[in-house]
């Protein structure tokens, strides 16, 4: 069985009141906001599965997703849209630096910058281990691969 990933781009903007918005452009009934952009995006994927299954229990149609253009989240000194990589993004939300990764890991600065620098080769756990620390989970999806 192959299996097509569904992604369903999100925005972040500010309200009036200086929390974040998430929305989705294809799905407008879904928002949910935060009072940082961690904790926007943290309560993101529960609203868009809410407004996903509201629409099958409506009986409505569910837009296929648009095109999703990867950015990198703001925040934190240095980061910008050049950013790759999801430990550095992770580290840029958190608005913190190498040296606070590495106290909360017990691990010296060069192992962190290491950890978080996106050329270079981690292991999964070691990677998982410095997302955890920033408050993040790692999933892993696994699907069969569809015949050519």
């Amino acid at each position: 069985m192959t299996r097509t990933p569904y992604r369903y781009p999100a925005l972040l903007e500010p309200n009036e009141k200086g929390r974040l918005v998430v929305h989705f452009p294809d799905l407008p009934e879904a928002l949910t906001d935060g009072a940082d952009a961690v904790e926007a995006f943290a309560e993101a994927p529960d609203c868009l599965s809410t407004a996903l299954a509201a629409r099958v229990v409506d009986n409505e149609d569910i837009p296929a997703p648009s095109p999703v253009r990867p950015r990198s989240i703001p925040g934190g000194a240095g980061c910008d849209d050049r950013v790759e990589g999801p430990a550095v993004r992770a580290l840029c939300a958190r608005k913190m630096t190498v040296a606070d990764l590495a106290r909360r890991l017990g691990i010296d600065e060069r192992k962190a910058a290491r950890l978080i620098d996106p050329r270079a080769a981690a292991k999964l756990t070691s990677l998982e281990a410095a997302l955890s620390a920033l408050g993040y989970a790692v999933a892993i999806e696994l699907y069969e691969k569809s015949a050519a």
